[in-house]
């Protein structure tokens, strides 16, 4: 049974991926379907650890950034250390 869900991504990285899955004759939607299916297959302890294929990045837009919050220390140490 299919669910819909509504996503937000980058415009261009939509616009790749929709000519990169007309091109497999493939709609976007199982495309996305196609890679969540096999990142949720196994137990991953981290985004790193996903198994991502050549053909992934051809859709992609440059290597992925993974913010995470900095403790109050490490980035007053960062600030100190750049005014050096």
């Amino acid at each position: 049974m299919d669910t819909k869900v509504t996503l937000s991504f980058n415009k261009e990285i939509i616009e790749k991926a929709k000519t990169y899955a007309a091109d497999q004759n493939i709609s976007l939607s199982r495309l996305i379907e196609f890679l969540l299916r096999k990142v949720t297959t196994k137990s991953y302890q981290a985004l790193d650890d996903f198994p991502i294929s050549e053909w992934v990045h051809q859709v992609a837009d440059g290597q992925a950034v993974y913010n995470t919050r900095k403790s109050r220390k490490k980035a007053k140490d960062e600030f100190f250390e750049s005014k050096k």
